[in-house]
């Protein structure tokens, strides 16, 4: 969580935006509550940047007791799951299938969803949330295979959150019957704490990283539908244990698919892009709401 790992402060730079960032939604709204917005505190830097910090940059501070700490935590995932309900209403309503890949740094995971937006791209609209630390250098390789992409700097911050992506969808404001995928910041740990308003999360492992991933992060793979093991075309030179792996992932959540794919020779591909195609068939409609 923020409070232990320290990632509460700093700058967040969302590609496109211009000035200060208005206190409102990416949509209007009218549920009769307090939007996520107003508990966040946003500053605007001389230079334009945003400063979306949430009051809090770790534990270290003096005076903070354990109870307090915890108490931080509930509020910032309350204030998350709240913007996180509304993109995922908006989303909903605007017939757009949102997709949350996570993963750890050196999974793949841009050259799969290069390869992806690539290929899908001719049959419906492919928009990207590029979520990295620093650089745009992911939004501009994804900009190559000719899908829309927004760059969100999170500076400090070692995931999105839900307002981010708020932000970021008003830059793209993707198609009926599009999909959007985020690619979260690299980092097994946080990310599976933060709802973004996606129909799923979707966790990439390379065989590159060892079987036992999903037991030393259960969270993520616990809040994941799908597990990629992606880089199959290594696998006659690592040692990895597919049938192990899958064994640990479905021991910590025992609901979740998995696909086996190289991003870079293409095998397994067609299953990966099916399961989109699925997943776009059975997401709720706004009628459905």
């Amino acid at each position: 969580m923020c409070t232990t790992c320290g990632c509460g402060g700093g700058d967040v730079k969302v590609e496109g935006e211009q000035g200060s960032h208005p206190h409102n939604h990416a949509h209007n709204h009218n549920h009769g509550h307090h939007h996520a917005d107003e508990h966040h505190h946003h500053h605007t830097h001389e230079n334009g940047d945003l400063d979306f910090g949430v009051g809090i940059s770790g534990t270290h501070a003096p005076g903070l007791s354990q109870t307090r700490i915890v108490q931080i935590e509930r509020d910032i995932l309350s204030k998350n799951d709240h913007q996180a309900w509304h993109n995922r209403d908006d989303l909903t309503r605007a017939g757009v299938l949102a997709l949350n890949l996570v993963s750890s740094p050196g999974s793949g995971k841009t050259t799969l969803l290069a390869r992806t937006a690539m290929d899908i791209g001719a049959k419906k609209q492919v928009s990207v949330i590029e979520g990295d630390q620093q650089t745009s250098l992911d939004a501009d390789r994804i900009r190559e295979t000719g899908a829309r992409a927004v760059q969100v700097n999170t500076g400090k911050g070692c995931h999105l959150d839900a307002e981010m992506v708020a932000r970021a969808i008003t830059q793209l404001a993707p198609e009926k019957d599009s999909v959007l995928f985020i690619e979260n910041v690299g980092n097994l740990v946080c990310p599976a704490a933060f709802d973004l308003g996606e129909a799923a999360k979707v966790v990439i492992l390379s065989v590159t990283e060892g079987e036992d991933k999903p037991l030393k992060y259960p969270d993520m793979f616990r809040a994941s539908k799908l597990m990629i093991l992606n880089k199959s075309d290594l696998l006659p030179y690592v040692p990895f244990d597919v049938d192990k792996c899958v064994e640990y992932a479905r021991r910590v959540n025992p609901e979740i698919e998995v696909l086996q794919l190289s991003a870079l020779s293409g095998e397994g591909l067609t299953a990966w892009y099916d399961w989109i195609e699925n997943a776009a068939i059975a997401r709720p409609s706004a009628a459905a709401e």
